[in-house]
């Protein structure tokens, strides 16, 4: 019996021919473009479903019939690394094979052996530091006396659902408990330390689009699958949740969850160690901070503290790390009240502290530059305090950046801080080129743009401050010569793939970033879907599209065309694939690449930073989401 994989197709190609090399080629004088490494290659692509690969079992003897043999199975597998999406779909594919049991069960087989993965894990984690997360579903749909409060559902334990008895429980054991619509894993609780595990309860959609986030972040979880995807009145195996719930096993040694410790590392930097790191000197106080000469030092500081995902910090960390192997138990902090975190030299720290700084500065001038309103859910620093203190706030954390390297080379040595600050260096001229490259087409009369162009642009403004934040972390752990030619390739390709997200993002808004949707295309920018829009459009449509950007039309009827021009072109299924082609090229790199906790920190970069957004399609409580791209 054959077993389809999880992401395999059962809907309508996507012609996708024409994104091909003899028709996004190099043209001789391109504008931008140096190298020929976008060039997509001609394929096929599908649009991937999932839903025949998500059946529950229909009996509960079947049920526990498979759970107990994913018992069995997991025990074959090394659970000292982590196992990403695409070994843990294998491993489910042979479990089934095993069984003689259908494809359509794949989904279900995989949250099992993901639980008896993380198992032990999760029965070595204190109450305290656990999380129950359950479905609004469980509720009875007629009659429900709770509403939704910004942390979910307000249970007022009226003994009318299983919710209650669940809710009591674990709150008696010390749980933290959150009642969620539709709700994925809530990774930003566990990265703030309330938490160091999930019991949750969820039908297969949700577990399938949380189970990747689990896998890659490494965090302890174990699932009851809910027995249909309704959404209303659904039903689960109690006895599943009896099992585990009041289950304490602790351990003698302590065990890290994947990268959680780390991103709580990154997180440290800012909310618990910028004032030992980088000492305030002119805004110590409050009065000082409000004076003339301290409000330019308290704003930066603010503004680098708050906001963002702090993604690039990781990833030096976590660079060090995975070469320095900086992750033995002496290393690996627990605190009752953050959860356990990896302490690093300060140097490497100080590092990690300038690459963000290096990164709020350039946002604090593109929103500049680009008139943008908002920024992490929030007024833009020029918006909230002029032109003129944002640009000087952004050269303030420039001169930051600087100060913190220096301050590095007295540990790490002078060459080695020569070397970050010839890549950080080339990192900000290469994103000035690309800056500059946009603002030049935005004054050109000829909206005329080739996609190479495009994908150029966004190698220069993206890609280098992510290969800056890695090789940082590299070089601070030693000799960097034979990682540097792949890493400036897999950054490359890393960031162009984000930079496209990004640009399809935007049209659906971001509440954690740029608010409105179709704002991109609202200031004129040079997106890879306006240079896709102008490659494939009729005569016709490349008028329309001129007199939309020349001619005086109100935003919101300008979005609608753009949106339908880009429809009826295909440009967002186009712009898709060169995502994908983005991501198989660094999972090609990263695979090259040793050691192996380096390489599953690049596979870790690829399944983060290229990750598809989730369109929400009705308003629910927006909890959290990975603090990552």
């Amino acid at each position: 019996m054959s077993i389809a994989p999880l992401n395999s197709d059962n809907t309508e190609e996507i012609d996708t021919a024409n994104i091909d090399a003899g028709k996004i080629d190099v043209p001789p004088e391109s504008r931008f473009m140096d190298d020929d490494d976008f060039q997509p290659v001609k394929k096929k692509r599908k649009r991937q479903s999932t839903s025949h690969l998500k059946d529950v079992p229909e009996t509960l003897e079947l049920r526990e019939k498979i759970k107990a043999a994913a018992e069995v199975y997991s025990k074959k597998i090394d659970h000292s690394r982590i196992i990403q999406k695409d070994e843990m779909e294998q491993h489910s594919r042979n479990l089934l094979l095993e069984m003689d049991l259908p494809d359509r069960f794949l989904g279900f087989a995989m949250v099992l052996i993901g639980n008896f993965i993380w198992k032990r894990n999760f029965l070595a984690t204190p109450f305290e530091k656990r999380l129950l997360l359950l479905p609004h579903c469980l509720k009875h749909a007629d009659g429900c006396p709770a509403e939704y409060d910004e942390f979910g559902l307000d249970c007022e334990r009226c003994g009318a659902c299983s919710i209650a008895d669940y809710k009591v429980k674990a709150e008696q054991l010390g749980y933290k408990v959150l009642v969620a619509e539709g709700s994925p894993v809530v990774v930003k609780i566990i990265i703030s330390g309330y938490v160091d595990a999930i019991l949750g309860v969820a039908c297969l959609n949700v577990l399938e689009k949380a189970i990747d986030k689990v896998l890659i972040a490494g965090v302890p979880s174990y699932a009851i699958p809910l027995h249909s995807g309704d959404c209303k009145n659904t039903s689960l195996d109690e006895a599943w949740i009896w099992e585990v719930i009041d289950k304490y096993e602790p351990l003698e040694k302590q065990l890290a969850s994947g990268y959680v410790p780390l991103f709580r590392s990154a997180n440290r930097l800012f909310e618990k160690e910028m004032d030992e790191l980088l000492p305030r000197t002119r805004s110590k106080t409050v009065e000082s901070a409000q004076s003339a000469i301290g409000k330019t030092e308290n704003i930066a500081h603010d503004w680098l503290a708050n906001g963002g995902k702090r993604f690039r910090p990781f990833i030096t960390l976590a660079a060090y790390q995975a070469v320095a192997g900086n992750n033995s138990s002496e290393n690996l902090i627990s605190n009752s009240t953050e959860g356990s975190y990896i302490q690093f030299p300060a140097a490497v720290k100080k590092l990690a502290i300038a690459i963000e700084a290096f990164h709020k500065a350039s946002l604090v001038h593109d929103d500049i530059q680009d008139d943008d309103k908002f920024r992490y859910g929030s007024e833009t620093v020029h918006q909230k305090h002029g032109i003129g203190p944002a640009i000087n706030v952004g050269d303030y954390l420039i001169g930051l950046g600087y100060r913190l390297i220096h301050e590095a080379s007295r540990d790490l040595g002078p060459e080695v801080a020569c070397d970050v600050l010839a890549k950080m260096s080339d990192a900000h001229i290469k994103l000035c080129d690309g800056q500059g490259a946009e603002m030049a087409w935005q004054e050109s009369k000829d909206l005329s743009l080739t996609p190479i162009d495009a994908l150029h642009i966004y190698a220069l403004k993206t890609s280098p401050a992510f290969e800056a934040a890695l090789f940082s972390g590299l070089r601070a752990a030693g000799p960097i010569d034979q990682y540097e030619e792949t890493i400036s390739l897999f950054a490359r390709h890393i960031g162009v793939g984000f930079q496209i997200l990004n640009d399809l993002k935007d049209w659906s808004g971001d509440s954690n970033n740029k608010m409105v949707a179709g704002q991109d295309a609202l200031a004129l920018r040079p997106t890879i879907l306006l240079a896709l829009a102008f490659q494939y459009a009729s005569d016709t449509q490349k008028k329309t599209l001129n007199q939309l950007y020349h001619d005086d039309f109100k935003d919101s009827e300008k979005v609608t065309k753009l949106s339908q021009i880009f429809h009826n072109l295909g440009v967002f299924e186009k712009a898709e694939s060169l995502v994908e082609k983005s991501r198989a090229r660094a999972e090609e790199l990263a695979e090259s690449i040793e050691p192996f906790e380096l390489k599953q920190l690049l596979q870790f970069f690829i399944h983060s930073v290229l990750a598809p957004e989730e369109t929400k399609k009705e308003k629910s409580p927006d909890l959290v989401q990975l603090p990552i791209i």
